[in-house]
């Protein structure tokens, strides 16, 4: 770990955060790394930094700077932290890591996470990957549709992204691994819970799957981390699969709806007319797909959207 992405975790991470310890939210932290790229200030140098410097180089009132303080103050519990974490097999990575998925910085820009909690191999984040998403209740004609069109992916080169919730997501992690092949899951809840299962920490050392998290390792489930880890999914993957949506509603459609109207990767659906959220989802733009797709998602042009702002002066930290 460079000494850039230490400061980057002690200013931006919610390990340790006690009462007035006000951590960089994602949004707040590319704001602040502009301002440090501007002044051609490092991250490293803030921890030499006397209050005069915080004024008079950065322009900081009082209570940013005391903010600030109240950051570094924390950093000999954050290191204790990090350690503990490490000895569970949970690591840090932050944008200032070349480890960073890439391909996160290229379709989200600014609102990339400054952090990300992980369990696995990095690298397995550079790999191209179809994502998979769909709802907890999956009933058999929806894991045998997953489980063959995992298969199909699999045989085109492509990995699996899923958000490694029950369900959709759980299946098409675990075929692809059974498979052969490699998953990355970016999980919204306890990343110290998901590395208890045996399977998942056979599939970790076999380097098979690597597991994302921007929360702290202990966060329970919340629907904002649920909402913010879908456009993780899509923006790893070439091209995404709907299996089983609800109609105008729930983590799925909102999911769904966000990637038609961002173009973040290709969108794909199950032409299920069974399900109503499927059948909106393809009215509204997604490629219908059934039993008889190849499972080839390179021969879909994917769309870089316009807004896209990458970080292109962001590949430091």
């Amino acid at each position: 770990m460079n000494q850039n992405s230490t400061v980057i975790i002690i200013l931006c991470s919610h390990l340790c955060a006690g009462e007035n310890v006000n951590p960089f939210e994602p949004a707040e932290w590319s704001k602040f790394a502009e301002k440090l790229l501007d002044n051609k200030i490092q991250p490293c140098e803030l921890l030499s930094f006397s209050s005069e410097d915080f004024e008079n180089k950065l322009n900081l009132n009082t209570d940013e700077i005391q903010r600030i303080n109240r950051l570094t103050d924390r950093s000999g519990s954050i290191t204790f932290e990090i350690e503990k974490y490490a000895n569970m097999g949970i690591n840090i990575m932050t944008r200032a890591d070349n480890c960073y998925p890439k391909i996160l910085k290229e379709k989200l820009g600014k609102s990339c996470p400054p952090i990300f909690y992980y369990a696995g191999n990095p690298e397995i984040a550079d790999k191209k990957c179809v994502g998979f998403v769909g709802s907890r209740s999956a009933g058999t004609d929806d894991e045998k549709f997953t489980a063959a069109t995992v298969t199909k992916v699999n045989a085109n080169g492509f990995a699996v992204v899923s958000g490694g919730a029950k369900g959709i997501d759980s299946i098409a992690s675990a075929v692809s691994i059974q498979n052969g092949n490699f998953s990355i899951e970016y999980i919204a809840d306890s990343l110290i819970g998901k590395i208890k299962s045996r399977n998942v920490i056979d599939a970790i050392i076999n380097n098979r799957l690597l597991i994302l998290s921007a929360t702290k390792p202990d966060a329970g489930f919340t629907t904002g981390t649920a909402m913010m880890r879908n456009k993780f999914i899509y923006a790893q993957s070439d091209g995404t699969v709907v299996v089983k949506s609800d109609y105008n509603t729930g983590g799925t459609w909102n999911g769904a709806v966000e990637n038609l109207n961002k173009q973040y990767c290709v969108t794909f659906c199950w032409n299920n007319a069974g399900y109503k959220g499927n059948v909106e989802l393809i009215s509204r733009g997604a490629i219908s797909i059934d039993e008889t797709w190849d499972g080839d998602v390179s021969k879909y042009e994917i769309i870089k959207p316009e807004h896209s702002e990458q970080l292109t002066l962001f590949d430091d930290f």
